[in-house]
């Protein structure tokens, strides 16, 4: 079924439907309005993360199985599993997922999988990577804990310590599990799990949370809003994966033509780009100063109407873009997907044009 999940993602393509482009915020024309509403489950998520944090890959899992109309349980079948997350996959709700692969063996030997997880949230920096779980609250927690005993985890000397598995005790599971799982953190007065490849940097996360810190990340993953999908980067790292470096020489020259056409861009201290209840996909992105959001918001507006090197095509052949909004430091642009357009999925790795730097 898995194999299915990989050649699906293999052979995505684009469907042109001719549609049109509604620009609003070029030619000076911005929208005005507060972006900034009450911390989101993304950001009360993201604020668990380790301050090192350069990415994070968030999925609502709760949300995405109301939207999808999905009835599961701990006791669904797997290949009930498994029709869901194809579901989610054709609407481009799963590309930010470190669960896929792993969800039937975790469903059948862990107890969870996305088809009981409240929401799950993939952080990823230079020192280290986590996965953190948000648990259902009928979750058993006991009934857990023996399953990672017979699984083979070294159980902590303390409640809220790691229990270690490693990479080979995964390996001898039937089915495939994620490295990120390899030692675990259960939390069970805040509802939480934590995982990640490594139990000193599990050891050593609750010293290191991003907090309520204000910076281009929390800002624009506060205008992601109640976002069932997402991901978000700090500047310099959506710099690098945005990066139209990443495209062959002719389109790179292509793309600073185009820049150098559209306008001034400056380089963003924040991006995220979020999958919407509404269906649309919200594009946010953080600068040094409201007159550096102001100016952008022409710019990539001008860029998200065009050609798209580096991609293939245009733009608009896989979205409209709808609202442009700059909001003090922060510009958000929705895009609504063309039909069987992978919005998502397709625009939150490089080379975008009109996320460059």
């Amino acid at each position: 079924m898995f194999r299915r999940l990989t050649a699906f993602r293999l052979r995505r393509r684009w469907f042109v439907v001719g549609l049109a482009l509604v620009i609003v915020a070029v030619a000076g024309v911005v929208a005005w309005r507060l972006t900034r509403d009450e911390p989101s489950r993304f950001a009360a998520a993201a604020a668990l993360a380790p301050e090192t944090t350069e990415r994070f890959n968030w999925t609502d899992w709760a949300a995405v199985r109301d939207a999808l109309g999905a009835d599961l349980s701990v006791s669904s079948s797997t290949d009930t599993l498994d029709n869901f997350l194809l579901a989610a996959f054709d609407r481009d709700l799963s590309s930010t997922t470190a669960l896929e692969e792993s969800a039937p063996t975790l469903h059948e030997d862990f107890g969870f999988s996305p088809a009981t997880i409240d929401w799950e949230l993939f952080a990823q920096g230079k020192d280290g990577a986590v996965i953190i779980i948000g648990l259902p609250e009928d979750f058993d927690y006991d009934d857990f804990r023996s399953r990672l005993e017979a699984i083979g985890f070294d159980e902590p000397d303390r409640a809220t310590g790691v229990w270690v598995g490693g990479v080979d005790v995964l390996e001898a599971l039937d089915g495939p599990v994620t490295p990120e799982l390899a030692a675990i953190q259960i939390d069970e007065d805040a509802g939480l799990l934590f995982g990640s490849d490594d139990d000193r940097y599990l050891e050593e996360r609750a010293d290191q949370e991003r907090g309520d810190r204000t910076d281009g990340v929390s800002a624009v993953i506060d205008a992601a809003g109640p976002a069932l999908s997402a991901s978000a980067y700090t500047g310099d790292q959506a710099c690098s994966t945005l990066s139209m470096g990443g495209a062959d020489p002719a389109d790179r020259t292509r793309g600073s033509e185009l820049i150098e056409a559209a306008g001034e861009v400056h380089p963003m201290t924040g991006f995220s780009i979020a999958a919407q209840p509404t269906g649309d996909v919200r594009v946010a992105m953080a600068f040094d100063s409201p007159d550096q959001a102001r100016t952008d918001a022409d710019t990539r507006s001008q860029l998200a109407a065009g050609p798209a090197p580096g991609q293939g095509g245009t733009f608009p052949e896989r979205f409209a873009v709808g609202e442009v909004v700059a909001s003090g430091k922060v510009l958000t642009m929705d895009l609504e997907p063309a039909q069987d357009a992978f919005v998502l999925s397709d625009l939150n790795h490089g080379p975008v044009l009109f996320a460059t730097c």
